[in-house]
């Protein structure tokens, strides 16, 4: 019985101790992670601003007659598509 008890209280010393030095690693995995997500929103925001640019620059394009209006419906369409895609890629982020 006094084994059982001993072997008890060396197993619960052991995974305390084990905690302890553990603690800052677990931190710094949860920290590493927070900072790539603010990378990927800062990226997917960046990606955002210039997509809207380019939404512009073809509209710009059409009303100075660079571009016919069926080009410009084509263009427009695949551009407003991609930043759907980049607005629904910020709407998932944590």
């Amino acid at each position: 019985m006094e084994n059982a008890l001993a072997a008890l209280l060396i197993f619960v010393v052991l995974a305390l101790a084990v905690a302890l030095v553990t603690q800052p690693l677990r931190q710094g995995r949860a920290e590493r992670l927070a900072t790539r997500e603010q990378v990927r929103r800062e990226e997917l925001e960046a990606a955002k601003e210039a997509k809207y640019l380019e939404i512009r620059d073809a509209e710009m394009d059409y009303r100075t007659g660079k571009l016919s209006e069926a080009d410009f419906k084509a263009l427009d369409r695949q551009l407003r598509g991609e930043a759907v895609e980049i607005l629904r890629e910020l709407d998932q982020l944590p």
